[in-house]
């Protein structure tokens, strides 16, 4: 395929593009879901906290973009997007089954995520056959949404793991323990930024 990113920064950097359209084929169908630290039931306030756990999905057409990793704080002074998972099938129904397992196999444990909110909305028949307009939010039936109540002994085996993990000692500094400094391993999404193009 074609790597759009690098082609933005080349054309950035003044180099020419060097396609042209009939060089760009067109195959399947692709489907973007914005994953974001956000509360779909409170009209999509951001939340803050630590990320406890993050866990990408992989696997055959699903792609996830992504600057968090496990351990990052959430914080109100950045955009709460934790990451683009997008996916691709030969079909739109693929896509959408695709998306459904991709979301459902993303674990963000420690802040609220619209990861139920995306699943639900995917799921409608409206935008299931593609017929999504933009009022699809209001019109849908789903703008309401809010999350299902968590099962209780699930709640205590997250207190139980959070305590055994020391998450309470860490989290009682400044109410999300220090911020994450990127130090420049080689999985940090924030090294590309000072490399240069030809």
């Amino acid at each position: 395929g074609i790597d759009l990113v690098l082609k933005q920064f080349e054309v950035a950097a003044g180099l020419p593009l060097g396609i042209i359209q009939a060089d760009v084929g067109i195959s399947g169908h692709a489907i973007e879901a914005r994953v974001y630290a956000e509360d779909a039931s409170r009209g999509f306030l951001p939340c803050v906290g630590r990320l406890a756990t993050w866990k990408a999905p992989q696997g055959p057409g699903i792609r996830v973009d992504s600057g968090v990793r496990q351990g990052d704080a959430i914080t109100v002074d950045f955009d709460p997007m934790l990451a683009k998972l997008i996916v691709h099938a030969p079909t739109r129904r693929a896509a959408l089954r695709r998306l459904d397992t991709a979301l459902s196999d993303l674990i963000a444990l420690g802040v609220t995520t619209n990861i139920g909110f995306l699943r639900d909305a995917a799921a409608h028949h409206a935008f299931a056959s593609g017929s999504v307009t933009t009022d699809f939010l209001d019109s849908s039936g789903i703008s309401g949404f809010s999350h299902a109540e968590a099962d209780p002994a699930v709640l205590v085996a997250v207190a139980c793991a959070a305590q055994r993990l020391g998450l309470e000692r860490a989290l009682s500094d400044d109410g999300l323990g220090a911020l994450d400094e990127h130090t420049g391993h080689p999985g940090d999404p924030f090294r590309t930024l000072t490399r240069s193009f030809p």
